[in-house]
């Protein structure tokens, strides 16, 4: 008997296997394609507000540097300021009004946070300044932090009427104070002859500033960097002031060096870092952003776990849930199958049980057999009790084929559609070989025929063999008498394959050449010694190893009485390397045209 296992064709797998196509995968697919659209719209998101927030600083820079540049004006403009600046630079009572010009700009330093320095260049070349660090009146340490000299200084921000602004140079040390300035300078103009040279102003304002606008946040760095590639403010890091990369550098390389920025502050990871950036039209300064990614991707990642866990613990649920069910209705399909079985070995009285909790369709089967099962024990019961005579009177052969046909439909109700298609096939070849065994047929009759009696015996060999039947259509509907050609066949599968590994094939075509009908047998078996090949085509059949051959001696007599010596019979065969039979037979009765004509 052969148990019913949790094979690939088993309706248990089936109903696993379409579960898992139809519910896992979609579902880890859908899954997927949300967390990539999430990630890019997060993504989005973070680019969208972190270019406003570079933006809204850009213009939270502007608007400082503004009202810094207005005590610029208030310097560059005041009137008693250029009349001590023209009688320094006349050499009048120059420490006089050195200390006049002192104290006017020590009324404007405090006008502003931030303001560390007010210096005055004078023409002729001297320096007035007041500052909040010290007490000094003769010299400007904030001077040595940047790389110009005094007289570039004046050079470059007296050339026109614009504002400059100083980039944040090398910090500045006032005893224990210390910090990084920039600076912002204007020409002094006389209005009344605004051509001539008077002199420049400068405002330093502490780097503080920058890094307050820039306000940097947990999860981000800002800093500024100008043209020339120079560090103008940078909370944490020890190289503000100092050229961060060279002069012209592509963007690789600049993104690069903003990395490096962050990652030497530690206020960011190591990896995952994005970088964004804005340039000020007005001071040509790039305000940059460095956001660390790290953090986003682990609560993406958080997410995804917490999704995928709960998408596997609900659908191991309905798995065990479906799992259990489909367990259920195999069982019951198993109890049915195996009474089928015990009921076709012979144990005709025997029931399924009845089972409440059985699925519907299947209790329907059951009961179906059950019914079945009973009429057929009434059948063997009417049967036992008939005499042998009259049974042995009606086995002709239209009983035979009614017979046949009842136990094909009996078959077909049990679902045995194997044994039922043998049944069909050997009804059929008994039907044509009772009928009329010396008659002639159509060729196509014939290898019908044939097809059927090969189809029993792979059936019983269990598919141990290949058979190709090819016939030329348009010899069909010539004649051929019946039966002629299956000893041959026979002699093919029951010896020819007989102790033979490997894949076992037998080939049979049929054609025409001229007037007469070729036919080809050939198998691929264990083949013949040379001398019983050549006794055979001599018409010499010996017995050995307990095979007489009597079927083929026959078969080749037979073709001799029907044709006489217009047919031919030849055999070709090694040990080893198979048989082959060649037959030719003559055209014989209607031609081929007139029954293809017929035939229409």
């Amino acid at each position: 008997m052969r148990e019913i296992s949790f094979d690939r064709k088993s309706i248990r797998t089936r109903l696993v296997t379409a579960f898992v196509v139809t519910s896992f995968l979609p579902i880890a697919l859908v899954n997927i394609v949300a967390y990539y659209n999430t990630s890019k719209l997060v993504r989005q998101n973070v680019e969208s507000m972190t270019n406003a927030n570079l933006e809204q600083i850009r213009v939270s820079l502007d608007v400082w540097l503004d009202s810094y540049a207005d005590i610029l004006f208030q310097v560059y403009t005041d009137d008693d300021i250029v009349g001590l600046v023209d009688k320094i630079n006349a050499g009048e009572d120059v420490a006089s009004n050195r200390q006049m010009l002192r104290r006017a700009l020590r009324g404007m330093v405090y006008t502003k946070d931030y303001v560390k320095f007010i210096s005055v260049i004078t023409d002729s070349g001297e320096l007035v300044f007041y500052n909040q660090l010290t007490s000094a009146t003769t010299r400007t340490s904030w001077m040595d932090s940047i790389s110009m000299s005094q007289e570039e200084l004046y050079r470059v921000i007296s050339g026109d009427n614009m504002p400059h602004t100083i980039p944040t140079g090398e910090k500045v040390v006032f005893g224990s104070n210390s910090c990084y300035l920039f600076h912002m300078g204007r020409r002094i103009i006389d209005y009344r002859d605004v051509d001539k040279r008077c002199g420049i102003v400068l405002v330093s304002i502490d780097e503080k500033l920058l890094e307050d606008i820039c306000s940097t946040t947990e999860n981000g760095l800002n800093f500024i960097v100008d043209r020339e590639g120079i560090l103008i403010s940078c909370a944490s890091s020890g190289r503000v002031g100092q050229a961060v990369y060279e002069k012209g550098a592509d963007e690789a390389v600049r993104r690069e060096a903003y990395q490096q920025i962050a990652r030497e502050t530690g206020l960011l990871g190591e990896t995952d870092l994005s970088i964004y950036s804005v340039r000020d039209e007005r001071t040509g300064w790039e305000i940059v952003r460095v956001t660390s990614q790290e953090e986003l991707i682990q609560a993406l990642g958080q997410q995804q776990q917490l999704r995928i866990f709960i998408i596997v613990l609900s659908l191991c649920t309905v798995m065990a849930i479906m799992f259990r069910q489909v367990t259920k209705m195999t069982g019951s399909i198993n109890k049915v199958v195996e009474t089928m079985r015990k009921a076709g070995k012979g144990e005709l009285g025997i029931h399924v049980d009845k089972d409440p909790k059985r699925p519907t369709e299947i209790e329907v089967i059951a009961e179906e057999f059950n019914s079945m099962m009973d009429k057929l024990k009434q059948s063997t019961q009417k049967q036992k009790n008939a005499e042998i005579a009259a049974l042995e009177a009606q086995i002709n052969p239209h009983f035979l084929y009614n017979t046949l046909d009842t136990i094909n439909w009996m078959a077909i109700d049990r679902d045995e559609y194997e044994i039922s298609n043998m049944i069909a096939a050997l009804a059929g070849i008994l039907r044509y070989g009772i009928s009329d065994s010396n008659g002639v047929v159509k060729i196509k009759d014939e290898a019908d025929w044939l097809k059927q009696y090969i189809f029993l015996q792979q059936t019983k060999l269990k598919n141990s063999f290949d058979c190709h039947i090819n016939v030329e259509p348009e010899i069909m509907g010539l004649p051929i008498h019946k039966l002629l050609l299956q000893p041959f066949v026979e002699n093919a599968i029951l010896h020819g394959f007989e102790g033979i590994d490997g894949t076992h094939k037998l080939q049979m075509d049929m054609g025409r050449e001229g007037e007469r009908i070729t036919i080809r047998i050939q198998d691929n078996g264990c083949g013949m010694p040379a001398e019983m090949v050549r006794e055979m085509n001599a018409g010499i059949f010996r017995k050995t190893d307990n095979k007489n051959h009597i079927g083929m001696e026959n078969a080749i007599t037979r073709i001799h009485m029907y044709y006489g010596g217009s047919a031919e019979v030849k055999i070709e065969s090694q040990t080893g390397q198979g048989t082959t039979v060649r037959i030719w037979i003559p055209v014989v009765g209607g031609s081929d045209r007139e029954e293809a004509d017929r035939e229409e």
